[in-house]
This record gives structure tokens, C-alpha cells and sequence, in this order.
């Protein structure tokens, strides 16, 4: 008797290699178009699914939690933030939750730096100049930016990619300083040559530039507070390309009016897709669309990952990328 492959509802558009494979081991129904499923999408797709194959516009509320079928018992993200699932109402009813860790890494390090460069340097500035057709030649006091060898930079969250991160600072010539829920091991920091400050805070207030690499949970929404932005010194900048909600993005915007800020390079939006208008008419902010980890490889190596948790998990075995209690 031949059996059954279980049911795998896919949200979202894959890469073609990543999906024909799910066709090949499972009974997968995909998104051809690639249009965002609605709450009642997602309802039906919970009924129906034994294995939901989520990505980060999808919200897992406890809501549609609620409706899910008897036979749903494993969510494979494709992505390793999983603050869109409700992690606690998964638990409860009993099914596993899986992410993509590790394969992003390099990926979104690089894209920090990228910003870390581009907005000190002015970099879009000087491309809409060129896009204008207002650009006059070279002048010596013209588009006069900031070096960043020998600047400060604070790495808020020094996990797989803020140690990345650091990595390529260090090579650029920047000071690391980072602030963690725990201290790396002393051969690390050693290694990194990176100084850890306890105090959030203290470090905010002595630093160039601030780059966000934590993930977004309930206890790090609005991590970087109006309070703890006001910390920062006047010619600091702000980098992001971990998670909107991490910071007071109002907060950040009425800073960037007054200029009690220098700059900011964001990735990520508080209300994303949606884009505060008033940050699109900033010159000294750099806006991309939440592409951090958007390379072939990257999204090809998450596509492997989810494939080996799903294939782990109807084994009967633990998924490698199992979300541990820890993140609930």
C-alpha cells in the first residue's frame, strides 16, 4: 500500500528548485502568483495542512491557531524570525515550530554594512544627483559626508549575524562595541575584538553608529524607546535590518526632523509594507524594501532547510531547526 504524503500548504511563491522538490516528497499546494493569503486563507490553509509553510507577512495568530485541523502538527517557517507565529498557542496545541537559522547570516551582514556605508557617505544622495541630471562636476566642499574608520560602532544583539556584522566593521577599521541579553564567551569577544557594555543605555549614548541585529519578541518591541534614542549623541546614526518594532520608529522620525540625529539606514518598518511618507522625503535616510537576505543562495538554503525539517519531522525525529522553549 503506498503512502500517503502529507499535505504541505505553502504561502508564498518559492524558488522553482525549492518548490518542485516539495512537489516531489509531499503533497504541497502552492501560491503560483504570489499574492499574500488573507486571515481567511490562512484559516482554510490551517484546516487543511498537516505542515503550513508560513513566511513573515503571514500572521499565525492565535486566531487562526484556533481553527486549525486535527492533522496540522508542524508550522515550517521559511525565515528564522518567527515573531509572526504565536509561539505560545502552537505549544499548546501540540504542534512544532521550525525556522531557517544560520543561512541568513552572511546575507544580512553584508546588507548592514552595505547601509553603514551608504548613509555616512551619502551614497543615495549622490545617485539622485546623477538620476537628476544635477550634478556639476567635482568640488571640494561638494557631498562631504563621514569616514567611518575609527568611528564607534553598537551592535544591539551580537547573535549569528551581529557577530557577522562585526566582522565586516572590524576589517573598515570601526571600534565594536555590542550590548546582549548574555555576554559572549571571552575568546569570542576576544576574537572580535569587541567590548560588551551591560548598560544599553550607556552604550547608546557613546556611540557613532547603532546597528540593530536582534530579533523582534515581547521583550525587545521598542527596545530603542524615544527615551533610549535621545540618548544618542547628534551625529550618530541609526542602522536596521533586523526588525521595525524594535524601534520607536515616530520617535526616530521626529528625531531625524529636528536633527537631533545624523542619519538612518532601515530596512525593516515598524508597519511595513506600509512606509511613514515622512521618512520618503528624508535625504540623510537610506529606505530599502526589507532585502537583507534577498540573494538566490540565501532564499535556496532556506528552501533546503525547511525541506529537511518537514522530511526530519514525518521521520518521527526532532527537527534540527526545532524553535526551542527558549524563544516562546
Amino acid at each position: 500500500m503506498v503512502q500517503k504524503k502529507p499535505v504541505v500548504v505553502v504561502t508564498r511563491k518559492l524558488p522553482d528548485a525549492v518548490e518542485t522538490r516539495m512537489m516531489e516528497l509531499f503533497d504541497a499546494r502552492l501560491n503560483m502568483d504570489d499574492t499574500p493569503m488573507s486571515k481567511a486563507e490562512l484559516v482554510e490553509a490551517v484546516k487543511e495542512a498537516d505542515i503550513l509553510v508560513p513566511t513573515l507577512t503571514d500572521r499565525i495568530d492565535a486566531g487562526v491557531l484556533a481553527q486549525s485541523g486535527p492533522n496540522l502538527r508542524l508550522i515550517a517557517n521559511f525565515g528564522t524570525g518567527v515573531d509572526h507565529i504565536d509561539l505560545k498557542s502552537a505549544r499548546q496545541r501540540g504542534i512544532t515550530v521550525t525556522n531557517t537559522p544560520g543561512v541568513l547570516t552572511e546575507d544580512t551582514a553584508d546588507m548592514t554594512m552595505a547601509l553603514i556605508l551608504s548613509v555616512p557617505r551619502r551614497l543615495v544622495e549622490g545617485v539622485h544627483l546623477i538620476e537628476g541630471d544635477e550634478w556639476d562636476g567635482w568640488s571640494p566642499t561638494s557631498m562631504l559626508g563621514h569616514r567611518i574608520n575609527g568611528k564607534r560602532l553598537g551592535i544591539v544583539g551580537m547573535g549569528r549575524i551581529g557577530q557577522a556584522v562585526a566582522k565586516r566593521a572590524a576589517a573598515f577599521g570601526m571600534s565594536i562595541h555590542y550590548h546582549n541579553q548574555t555576554r559572549l564567551h571571552p575568546d569570542t569577544e576576544n576574537e572580535l575584538q569587541a567590548t560588551y557594555w551591560e548598560s544599553l543605555d550607556q552604550m547608546m549614548a557613546r556611540m557613532d553608529v547603532i546597528s540593530v541585529n536582534c530579533p523582534h519578541t515581547p521583550a525587545t518591541y521598542h527596545l530603542l524607546s524615544a527615551r533610549r534614542l535621545k540618548l544618542l549623541q547628534k551625529h550618530a546614526y541609526i542602522i536596521n535590518t533586523a526588525r521595525g518594532e524594535v524601534v520607536d520608529e515616530p520617535a526616530l522620525i521626529r528625531m531625524l526632523e529636528k536633527g537631533d540625529l545624523a542619519g538612518a539606514g532601515l530596512d525593516v518598518f515598524e508597519n511595513e509594507p506600509a512606509i511613514n511618507p515622512k521618512l520618503r522625503k528624508m535625504k540623510n535616510v537610506v529606505l530599502l524594501p526589507h532585502m537583507g537576505s534577498a540573494t538566490i543562495e540565501g532564499r535556496m538554503d532556506m528552501g533546503e532547510k525547511v525541506i529537511i525539517n518537514m522530511k526530519t519531522f514525518i521521520d518521527g525525529h526532532t527537527p534540527p531547526d526545532r524553535v526551542i522553549d527558549a524563544f516562546y
